[in-house]
């Protein structure tokens, strides 16, 4: 998996071969763009919540299925979660969805931006077959996203992973919240920091997909920005969370392990951008397929196996002194 140099082979993440999966011309409805959505696992079959974006530029969240995961995807005829007029902080747009499972409530927790006058703020609903949804409303005011909770309670209470702008030093790092009850919150503790200088992920980071628990601790896997000449580039990157204290990084690695490659990456709306927002693990076989959006225009898929990945994070990532600078 890794070259005599240190550098990460191509074989971590393999790309599907039949990608971009979804693209506005399998829409039953005109839209611009599909992109940056959530996976889950629901009665056998898997579910993304796609963003999609219309032709004013608004974006609203839409559920596809498909039996296998790769391909034969139906698009559901109608947006699960759109703009609500009586909810300004909605106003512009519902972007970027993060779904994680909770048991003790037997639902999915969607968390996802909700654009509006103030700005990009972070929201939750909740659904059990992603036919119908319910609003639980702004949980972290603006400017706050790329929010995704734990999968369960950490001594005793909710975790959010989110991405607060502090107003004194507008950096734009990882953080996460705790609640008792998934409407109130506690002040933001500091995860993980963008790198200073010329790293990969130095402009600004956010969580991909919700972490995964293993043994070894939490799998995070994050986009990381670069600004260049050209524009900004996004790539994704990979950390591991302690289990009972998710502020403590065990690991981080310092390459990226899945960046903008191929056209349908390079060519789009926004070029140079791999924004994974859905991974699904697949127990029977160790796959792990991660879903991404690509150039904010489409969504592609890659692969890979969890005990590889997990093998590569405690093999060659570093404790992290990040936290220690925000």
């Amino acid at each position: 998996m890794v070259r005599s140099s240190g550098e990460i082979s191509s074989e971590l993440f393999q790309r599907h071969r039949g990608n971009p999966l979804l693209t506005p011309e399998r829409w039953p409805y005109a839209a611009n763009a599909v992109m940056n959505a959530g996976a889950a696992q629901v009665d056998g079959s898997t579910v993304l919540l796609c963003r999609v974006e219309d032709r004013r530029g608004i974006s609203h969240l839409t559920a596809a299925r498909s039996q296998n995961g790769f391909s034969n995807w139906v698009v559901d005829d109608a947006p699960l979660l759109a703009s609500d007029p009586e909810l300004p902080h909605e106003a512009w747009g519902l972007e970027d969805p993060r779904l994680t499972w909770l048991e003790d409530l037997e639902s999915w927790v969607i968390a996802y931006t909700s654009f509006g006058p103030g700005g990009p703020g972070l929201s939750l609903a909740t659904t059990k077959d992603f036919r119908t949804a319910q609003r639980l409303g702004m949980v972290r005011a603006p400017e706050d996203k790329n929010g995704g909770l734990l999968p369960r309670q950490v001594g005793g209470e909710y975790v959010l992973l989110h991405r607060p702008v502090t107003y004194l030093t507008h950096r734009a790092d990882i953080w996460l919240s705790r609640s008792k009850d998934l409407h109130s919150w506690s002040p933001p503790e500091p995860v993980l920091a963008a790198r200073p200088g010329g790293w990969w992920d130095s402009a600004r980071i956010g969580i991909g997909p919700p972490p995964i628990e293993t043994p070894e601790g939490w799998l995070l896997i994050y986009h990381g920005v670069r600004v260049t000449a050209a524009g900004a580039l996004y790539r994704a990157g990979l950390a591991l969370l302690d289990l009972e204290d998710p502020t403590r990084v065990r690991r981080r690695c310092a390459e990226w392990v899945l960046g903008p490659h191929e056209d349908y990456e390079l060519m789009g709306d926004v070029p140079g951008v791999v924004f994974p927002c859905g991974v699904i693990h697949r127990p029977d076989s160790d796959e792990l397929r991660l879903y991404y959006g690509a150039a904010d225009s489409c969504v592609a898929l890659a692969t890979a196996s969890l005990r590889e990945v997990l093998s590569f994070v405690l093999e060659h990532g570093e404790e992290d002194s990040t936290r220690l600078q925000l």
